[in-house]
């Protein structure tokens, strides 16, 4: 089995080529979506913390070809990144359902939110590229969503930035509150970012939009702006019977929550 490597946005995982890299930003110079097809699941089911974290998994075990998951969270919700360590967020235990995300990054708070999950499976050309190019490009994707919609969103730039590095080690670092290269802006403010996670299973890509309308067809629009071939799937049993296992064994388990 490969190694999994968690990241705190695009951090520690570029592990596509250069060559890689360059045939996407070529591809989406002449205009074309970074996926050739997307199976969009919009899965409106209210669930726990550790069932969506699972799910997200899951599909990872499962998905054919690049897949994105829209959700939304039971009750008010905080994820944290894989290496933040509990005693960071234990004081919200009492407000929130707390969950340890398999990605990196810093602390979200959800509910209010759009959540969204991408998989790109390791068959798919997109998974050679590099982490750093995928995830500029994702969020480009969003950014041109979000513009169609009147919004005057645009991409960070690196200057002026937190690190990536930095933030991953810094006590209590919130991921709205810090904007990292290529996250999604709205009049200075941060109102998208995401995290990944790359193993020989695939790629996952854990995405949070916040602080803007949800609403007028947004998800839709996402989807589209990833690829013009989406395909509306349900969750199989099968998924869910995992995530199930998932959610049980790994996210819900006091051993997961407190590893750090």
């Amino acid at each position: 089995m490969g190694r999994d490597i968690p990241c705190c946005n695009f951090q520690g995982s570029s592990t596509g080529s250069s060559t890689h890299s360059t045939l996407l930003r070529v591809r989406l110079s002449l205009g074309m979506t970074i996926f050739a097809a997307l199976d969009v699941y919009h899965d409106q089911a209210p669930r726990s913390a550790a069932m969506n974290m699972a799910i997200d998994e899951a599909l990872l075990d499962s998905v054919a070809v690049p897949s994105i998951r829209f959700y939304r969270w039971r009750s008010p919700a905080l994820s944290f990144g894989y290496f933040r360590k509990f005693t960071d967020v234990a004081n919200y235990a009492v407000e929130r359902d707390l969950v340890r995300r398999w990605t990196g990054g810093g602390i979200v708070f959800h509910g209010e939110d759009l959540t969204y999950a991408i998989v790109i499976p390791p068959s798919d050309p997109v998974f050679s590229e590099s982490s750093r190019s995928i995830y500029d490009a994702i969020h480009a994707a969003l950014r041109d969503a979000l513009v169609a919609n009147g919004e005057r969103a645009e991409l960070a730039a690196a200057a002026g930035m937190v690190d990536a590095g930095a933030a991953i080690i810094n006590r209590g670092y919130s991921c709205f509150a810090n904007p990292v290269r290529a996250d999604v802006m709205l009049d200075g403010r941060k109102i998208a970012g995401a995290a990944q996670r790359r193993t020989r299973r695939g790629l996952l890509q854990q995405g949070s939009i916040q602080y803007v309308d949800l609403g007028n067809g947004l998800s839709e629009r996402f989807a589209h702006a990833l690829s013009p071939n989406c395909s509306e799937r349900d969750i199989n049993r099968e998924t869910l019977d995992l995530a199930r296992e998932l959610a049980e064994q790994k996210y819900g388990a006091d051993a997961w929550l407190r590893k750090r």
